[in-house]
């Protein structure tokens, strides 16, 4: 059935390139040095999108009926917006020339010009070989957004991307942890991540945790699509997060950016990037270095990442991407703290030989090819070559029992590292190393066509991904250093010893099609169909035993091998009489495949049931959005998501695991909810003539209710979902006048639970890890400055109000226990441009 599917793509991109269009074309250039503009965004007045330029300035109008009378909008944010009425068919071709707004503007009145988005936007209908039609999107602007870049602070990058629950961190950025909806923020897990739309986390099946983030400083826009992005993207119920990084500089052989940051906690990172365009070569190319202490003992990072993208355009038909991204990265972790802990002092830390590190190596090759005016296609070939290893006291013992080994869990998981008295440690650390070499394919063709006179837009794609991963865990040394390497040899009775492959497959084929029903109207279908087959091929160590003097270690087999396919659909629809109201209804079918790290790796915090199995369920979204003038933008919707057979962790009263905690397919999760975001330029409502001001508020709100019905478990059935806060406020105010930007912004999310039985917040508990975490609020200010157009400085301070509170319990590496987030801190960044 999958090399039907690839015979069939196949088939129909080679019937496709011998199709050909002519059509009127309109060329738009600048009015003072004549040449053509590239990016150029070409609407209707009623807000339909026909098309960007290229790189000679043009864009068909294809879409557009014959014989059709059209007011038709030029916008580029450089430019003074161009409008101009035109009939389709009576001219070949149209010169429009625009005038570019004046470079001695300051930057302020230069960014309000430019903010036509608010910051934020939303994805058009067709975006290069992709389809958004009727989907709950949210693009992040990031040249618009004012703070901390310099270590990813996502509380104010993400601030108006409604709905997300964020864990807080203090390790540079290094990793983001968001969720959504009920789904757990633990390294964007729930997601498909992507950097300019190849994967980039550990195993989009297997472990599709993500350990590398780009930094922000080197990114354009953050692309948001919640659930109904598993029919083009995969089957996470998330949806997708793609980080698309800034282009070649069009205009100069070379560009360099350098911004270098300190700050609190012996913060320093510096961002180096170099750009340029010749002739049909281009090129962007970033170093970023970051280093620095957590406000915590026992901990720091030290960071590498390093990226490269080269182009090189054959035609105006024809180009072809190369990228590489490199990340390593060394940090010492501080551990988990009990309730009492974290109340006496949320920055004490009682671990000292906890390690992590990344070595994370993405490749990818991407060709586009335009086969006509309205046929285009892209192939994009990506691979991984990448590990991540951890290192921890988790307070487990080896205890000789007459003929038998058996495990000692010491219950004070929270107590110091314990020393034999002259400061060398007593235990061997637990160790665990995942290594991650995986491949893969994805190929794409968009044909725009009329059904009766009304435009039509088909996508069809086919994605083929091979991974060959492994996975270790066993003994470490007894020391307190970076030491990855297995102590087998040392300790051959380490309980949680085993070593697996998994050799996992996926093959699928998706397309969709927008149907425009009426010029305001418009249906799109879709499905996806998949083929997973995961495997797993290892051993795993159990209780030795003793026979006379002689001690005997057993390795048990654990092989397994799971074939399934099935299909997803869904089909999303948008109703747009004016430019200024859209109404969009998406549903989606969604599954997740059981991972490897749900069914191996032993942790003593929990057991796993052998009977766990794959998830599946639906995302349904009802909203409005638009966009009044350059007063309001608005976008509020409602949503439903149904997760069946959700896995989690609940406390076993009954045998064969009474008394621990289980993660296993607990219930069916039923969660609904509202979501809002407005934002309200105050400028142009009440300064309309004050070029110098710039002045916008926002309000980002969701409340999500929640409810587990299970009939496995009588602790779970009629309880919330964890990782639900009901309320996820923020809100913020921009204020700017001459070359002065400021942001103020708050934050309130409610409490939250952390496990399906509902554990309550208890600050008394000393020797547990469950419980909830309470509501917080967090307020961040943050500030720029532009001496010229080539030197910047940036500063600002988050956790204004110095609130102590935690985002995060940890129930196995690196706690268990509350991970807490940072007090007050500072930072600046100078920035240079030649």
């Amino acid at each position: 059935m999958r090399l039907k599917a690839y015979n069939f793509l196949l088939l129909f991109y080679l019937t496709l390139t011998t199709y050909a269009f002519q059509s009127n074309n309109v060329q738009v250039i600048d009015a003072g040095t004549s040449k053509p503009i590239l990016g150029v965004e070409v609407y209707t007045k009623a807000g339909n999108f026909i098309g960007t330029t290229n790189d000679a300035g043009k864009v068909s109008l294809v879409s557009l009926k014959n014989n059709t009378k059209y007011r038709i909008v030029f916008f580029e944010y450089n430019y003074k917006t161009y409008e101009t009425e035109i009939t389709v068919g009576k001219t070949n071709s149209l010169v429009v020339k625009m005038e570019p707004l004046s470079n001695v503007l300051s930057e302020v009145v230069l960014g309000y010009k430019k903010r036509q988005a608010f910051g934020l936007t939303t994805l058009k209908p067709v975006e290069g070989t992709h389809i958004y039609a009727g989907k709950k999107s949210e693009v992040v602007l990031l040249d618009q957004e004012i703070a901390n870049k310099s270590v990813n602070n996502a509380r104010q990058i993400y601030a108006k991307v409604a709905g997300l629950n964020i864990y807080d961190s203090n390790d540079g950025g290094l990793q983001l942890s968001i969720g959504g909806r009920g789904l757990d923020p633990n390294r964007t897990a729930n997601f498909n991540t992507r950097q300019n739309d190849y994967d980039i986390s550990a195993d989009v099946l297997g472990y599709p945790e993500s350990y590398y983030t780009p930094p922000t400083e080197a990114l354009e826009k953050i692309q948001v699509i919640r659930g109904a992005a598993s029919l083009q993207y995969g089957t996470q119920f998330g949806g997708l997060i793609n980080f698309v990084t800034k282009k070649p500089n069009p205009d100069k052989p070379f560009e360099i950016i350098s911004r270098s940051s300190i700050g609190s906690f012996n913060l320093f990172t510096n961002f180096t990037s170099v750009s340029g365009t010749a002739n049909k070569l281009s090129y962007y190319a970033y170093y970023n270095y970051k280093q620095g202490d957590s406000f915590r003992p026992n901990s720091g990072f030290d960071s590498k990442n390093a990226f490269a993208h080269v182009g090189y355009k054959f035609n105006d038909k024809t180009k072809i991407e190369a990228e590489v991204s490199h990340l390593n990265y060394l940090a010492q972790q501080a551990g988990g703290l009990s309730d009492v802990q974290f109340l006496e002092d949320p920055r004490q830390s009682y671990r000292t030989r906890n390690w992590f590190a990344v070595n994370w190596n993405l490749f990818n090759l991407k060709l586009e090819h335009k086969f006509s005016d309205k046929v285009s296609g892209t192939l994009s070939l990506f691979a991984l070559d990448a590990s991540r290893k951890a290192i921890g006291f988790r307070r487990i013992e080896v205890i000789r029992n007459g003929n038998n080994f058996v495990v000692n869990e010491n219950p004070d998981i929270f107590g110091p590292d314990e020393t034999d008295g002259f400061g060398n440690f007593d235990f061997e650390r637990d160790l665990l190393v995942g290594n991650f070499k995986n491949y893969g394919a994805e190929a794409r063709v968009i044909t725009k066509y009329d059904i009766k006179n009304q435009p039509a837009v088909l996508l069809l794609g086919a994605k083929f991904y091979r991974a060959n991963n492994t996975s270790q865990q066993g003994p470490g040394s007894k020391g307190s250093d970076a030491n990855f390497t297995f102590k087998t040899d040392e300790f051959p009775f380490y309980p949680n010893q085993n070593k697996f492959e998994y050799p996992n497959l996926n093959a699928s084929f998706f397309g969709e099609n927008i149907f425009n029903i009426t010029d305001e109207l418009s249906v799109t279908p879709g499905f996806r169909f998949e083929y997973i087959k995961t495997e797993s091929i290892g051993e795993y160590l159990e209780r030795g035993s003793i026979q006379g003097s002689n001690p005997i270690v057993t390795f048990t087999p654990d092989n397994n091998v799971l074939d399934r396919n099935f299909l997803l659909l869904g089909v999303g629809v948008s109703y747009k009489p004016e430019n200024y109201f859209e109404t969009y209804f998406n549903f989606s079918q969604n599954y997740r495949s059981v991972t490897f790290s749900d069914i191996r790796n032993i942790n003593p915090s929990f057991i796993v049931d052998p009977s766990i199995k794959d998830e599946t369920g639906y995302s349904i979204d009802l909203g409005v959005r638009g966009k009044l003038q350059k007063i309001i933008s608005y976008d509020v919707n409602i949503f439903s998501l149904l997760y069946d057979n959700r896995i989690g962790q609940v406390f076993s009263s009954e045998p064969p695991y009474r008394g621990q905690w289980v993660r296993g397919n607990i219930g069916k999760a039923s969660i609904y909810g509202l979501e809002s975001l407005v934002q309200w330029n105050l400028k142009e409502t009440f300064f309309e003539e004050n070029d110098n001001l710039k002045l916008d508020v926002f309000s980002n709100f969701a409340y999500t209710t929640s409810e587990y019905s299970s009939n496995t478990s009588e602790s779970v059935d009629g309880n919330k979902v964890e990782f639900i806060p009901e309320v996820n406020f923020k809100t913020g105010v921009s204020f700017g006048y001459g070359n002065l930007l400021t942001s103020l912004q708050y934050s309130y999310l409610s409490e939250q639970f952390t496990d399906a039985t509902n554990s309550e917040y208890n600050p008394l508990n000393n020797d547990r890890v469950d419980g909830a975490i309470p509501s917080y609020d967090i307020l961040d200010f943050s500030a720029s400055y532009s001496f010229t157009e080539n030197i910047k400085l940036e500063a600002g301070v988050n956790n204004l109000l110095d609130n102590s509170y935690f985002t995060r319990r940890a129930t196995g590496y690196p706690g268990p226990g509350i991970i807490p987030s940072a007090p007050r801190n500072w930072y600046t960044t100078l920035q240079f441009k030649f």
